[in-house]
């Protein structure tokens, strides 16, 4: 059960930060597509020209971890749906009601 409900929180941090972050990478193909030149905005300055396959790396690097966080959420739940560890327990190791002594 441990593993299910870590595979789901996984997936879900996932999904969550690819919906909070991800649009601040998706510019870097578009610009390197129809435009040729990448630039990076400031808040402060004006936006100044940079190479774009740093822009492409840092996209790839994100997109890197937010599947990362999902197969490890995916694996997770697999191990924990076909797992029956929990279940099977030596008897000298069982807490609880129920418990012979």
């Amino acid at each position: 059960m441990r593993f299910i409900i870590l595979g789901v929180a996984l997936i879900f941090v996932g999904v969550i930060v690819l919906g909070a972050f991800g649009h601040e990478y998706q510019a870097a193909t578009i610009e390197s597509n129809e435009f040729g030149t990448c630039y990076e905005y400031f808040d402060d300055k004006p936006p100044q020209k940079i190479n774009c396959s740093f822009k492409i790396m840092d996209q790839t690097v994100f997109f890197g971890l937010v599947l990362a966080f999902i197969a490890a959420g995916i694996i997770s739940l697999i191990k924990g749906i076909r797992g029956d560890w929990d279940s099977k327990i030596k008897p000298e190791d069982v807490v609880g009601p129920g418990k012979e002594e």
